[in-house]
């Protein structure tokens, strides 16, 4: 069996979520069924782009994990567009086997049972800047398959008091997920720069709004990458 990947790399840190800061290659999945307004990876999500993707056996991927990773286990972070599209679960028990710990980012629209498998599976469900509209029932069966998995938070980007308002009705629906809040990037054109101080007050009125209102129960951080990288890919 192949799968369809748009780019290996790293080893870099994670940039974002409960992993912030976490030593990490990066396995990114081609293809997505969500087309998100303020989409940063478009390269692994529009089908244009779709000769770009390399179909690859699990024992390939493997092979350039370990070779990015000189061999030393650390954390391997499956991402998208959505990998839930594609069976990871061989490639997991291949990586497991060797000592590596498995993170899985998804919108949490179609539920696989490898997320059971995983040491931190990330839901990121998309609030209404992004234009998608969550299907709750889907969403309620990626919480079940993940269940078993060592960690499981839900993660939101928030542009807006309308995403704001819409993520504290998120958690109420699943109050037992951890939950991360992050301000959007509105610079998605990887040949643009992005603005730190643009990025830096998004984060200011984040954290503020959340403060008045007493609402203590997400963490609240930047995007660590964007603001050393920018929109460049492969970091």
């Amino acid at each position: 069996m192949t799968l369809r990947i748009a780019e290996i790399f790293g080893p870099t840190v994670q940039g974002e979520g409960a992993l912030i800061g976490e030593p990490t290659v990066f396995v990114r999945a081609g293809g997505c069924d969500y087309r998100c307004s303020w989409c940063d990876s478009l390269h692994a999500v529009d089908s244009a782009y779709r000769e770009t993707w390399k179909p690859m056996a699990e024992a390939a991927i493997w092979a350039e994990v370990e070779r990015l990773s000189r061999g030393k286990p650390l954390t391997v972070s499956i991402s998208g567009g959505n990998p839930a599209i594609q069976d990871f679960g061989p490639l997991i028990s291949m990586g497991k086997a060797a000592g590596y710990r498995f993170a899985c980012e998804t919108q949490g629209s179609i539920a696989r049972d490898w997320f059971g498998d995983l040491d931190m599976l990330v839901l990121s469900p998309k609030p209404p800047s992004s234009g998608e509209v969550v299907d709750w029932g889907a969403f309620a069966a990626c919480v079940d398959a993940g269940r078993k998995a060592r960690q499981q938070v839900m993660k939101i980007v928030v542009f807006d008091r309308v995403d704001y308002d819409w993520a504290k009705d998120a958690h109420a629906r699943h109050p037992g997920l951890p939950l991360y809040l992050q301000p959007g990037n509105p610079e998605v054109d990887p040949e643009k720069p992005v603005n730190p101080q643009d990025l830096a007050d998004r984060l200011e009125w984040l954290v503020e709004t959340a403060m008045a209102d007493g609402w203590f129960t997400p963490r609240i951080l930047p995007q660590m990458h964007v603001l050393i990288w920018g929109n460049k890919r492969g970091v």
